[in-house]
């Protein structure tokens, strides 16, 4: 899968945790850090359909969702597949 992308913040445990698991899955990804940058927060609502939390995860354009949703594709099996893509 090329073109992963997670809107982050440098203090969010959740933002962590969701890099771990892409890097433990041997996966590459972009990083934007929406904390000192309204525009950046605002493009991510934007494409997130309003959500504001980080981290916010997408794979080329398809939303994923924030770390309980990536974590509930691996549990479920389906993460694989769609890194895979």
């Amino acid at each position: 899968m090329s073109n992963i992308e997670i809107y982050t913040s440098p203090l969010c445990g959740f933002c962590h945790a969701a890099k771990r698991l892409l890097t433990s899955k041997g996966v590459s990804f972009s990083e934007i850090d929406v904390s000192r940058d309204p525009d950046l927060r605002q493009a991510m609502m934007a494409r997130a359909n309003g959500r504001s939390s980080v981290p916010q995860i997408f794979f080329g354009e398809t939303h994923v969702g924030g770390c309980d949703d990536l974590f509930a594709l691996e549990r479920a099996g389906k993460l694989d597949g769609m890194l895979a893509g």
